[in-house]
């Protein structure tokens, strides 16, 4: 209990509480006790086995605050992924229908989400939302949980770039593997996931080509989107990304998406 006391001073207790994860109390021990029932271990320092945590983001710590909110937010992320249904793991249908969920792009999020979410639930993918827990510096992770892939995504509001660019890296995790690695996610793994998600948006070649042009007018850039059949707000990301325009050119190309923290939004 001692060490589970000085453990749980480290998880955002009250944040957890206040999206209502857990109970909310200043009592010591009854935090132990909320956070053993809500991580389903008997003993906090559980949480550094590998086996409990195997999250697709990046390897994890129990000495690490920001890896503590990690933990925390994948672990809300799991039960509320066990109300969904989904078929069996189906990796090689998900690069199938990898081309149709880019399509959704250039559709409005209430359009496009209960396509995305059936689309990746036939491929044993559970997609849920969650708000922002401070200080785990996250957008996105994904990790097995039974028979299913959770793939959960911040929910806080996303600029159409932001968003595909998180789901596209999270899937990215799914078709190279690296969902259920022991060592977790190495930065060589971060880098290889950021660069398909950029690539399946936009090739390096087609992006490549369209910057060398140097017009980076409004026209253009949704003449560009429109040729590539994606959103021109991916464009201005990608362009911004990459340092060819300043962060703050050209945001009015970005379309907004506001998502209710729910799995089935």
């Amino acid at each position: 209990m001692d060490a589970d006391v000085e453990l749980a001073k480290q998880f955002p207790y009250s944040e957890m509480a206040k999206f209502g994860w857990v109970p909310e109390t200043r009592d010591s021990k009854d935090k132990v006790i909320n956070l053993r029932k809500y991580f389903e271990v008997v003993e906090l320092t559980l949480l550094s086995n590998t086996q409990i945590t195997r999250i697709a983001c990046r390897r994890l710590a129990i000495t690490k605050k920001s890896d503590l909110a990690l933990m925390a937010w994948a672990q809300e992320a799991r039960i509320l992924a066990r109300d969904m249904e989904t078929s069996s793991i189906n990796i090689k249908g998900l690069i199938a229908v990898i081309p149709k969920i880019r399509e959704m792009t250039v559709m409005k999020f209430d359009e496009f989400f209960p396509q995305l979410k059936k689309k990746l639930s036939e491929c044993g993918i559970a997609l849920v939302f969650l708000p922002h827990l401070k200080g785990s510096f996250l957008q996105g992770a994904t990790f097995l949980d039974g028979n299913k892939i959770v793939v959960g995504l911040t929910a806080r509001g996303k600029d159409t770039d932001k968003f595909w660019f998180s789901l596209f890296h999270e899937l990215a995790h799914i078709v190279y593997g690296h969902t259920g690695q022991l060592d977790g996610i190495s930065k060589e793994d971060e880098d290889a996931a950021d660069e398909w998600s950029g690539n399946t948006l936009i090739s390096s070649e087609d992006f490549h080509a369209f910057v060398a042009d140097s017009d980076y007018s409004e026209q253009n850039i949704c003449k560009f989107a429109s040729e590539q059949g994606i959103a021109p707000g991916i464009v201005v990301g990608r362009l911004q990304r990459e340092g060819v325009i300043k962060y703050n050119m050209l945001n009015g190309l970005k379309d907004h998406y506001e998502m209710a923290v729910c799995p089935s939004v």
